[in-house]
């Protein structure tokens, strides 16, 4: 689903959506304040790029980022709910991953993990994306899209 698709549905069901960004840098939010008319819908963003930033803004628990790190589906879920909690939106969603061009913490580029919450919703959606590091960024936005899409259709 597109950017306008998600505004227009969001608008359509009076909800809100909020972000709590890590290897997308505040590029959902950008990219949904293109449409005109989301300020109706889109509440606010987290960018949480530094890993002590995702317990200090958004929540997530300073344990599972010890044990896991920051790139895990858990991560992916608390930051969502984090985005959700801490901006007073319907819907969160959560991402992390790694853009490239190397490897962080062991983990290959292209992994990326999205994470939605939202009323009777809380799930995790993990890719495998390849391509330069902002091809990865702009399909894991796009995956986001896609993820609340599903949950508004």
């Amino acid at each position: 689903m597109e950017a306008r698709e998600l505004v227009a549905a969001l608008t359509a069901r009076g909800e809100t959506v909020a972000a709590a960004e890590s290897l997308t840098a505040g590029l959902v939010c950008a990219t949904l304040a293109t449409v005109p008319g989301a300020s109706a819908v889109l509440r606010g963003g987290l960018v949480v790029y530094a890993t002590e930033l995702k317990t200090a803004l958004a929540g997530v628990a300073a344990d599972l980022l010890a044990e896991h790190g920051a790139v895990h589906p858990e991560v992916a879920a608390q930051l969502a709910e984090g985005a959700r909690d801490r901006c007073g939106s319907t819907w969160g969603l959560g991402l992390t991953g790694v853009a490239g061009p190397s490897a962080q913490d062991g983990v290959e580029p292209g992994t990326v993990h999205v994470g939605l919450a939202g009323p009777g919703t809380r799930t995790v959606r993990t890719l495998g994306l390849s391509g330069d590091r902002d091809l990865i960024r702009t399909r894991s936005v796009q995956a986001a899209f896609a993820l609340l899409g599903e949950h508004l259709t």
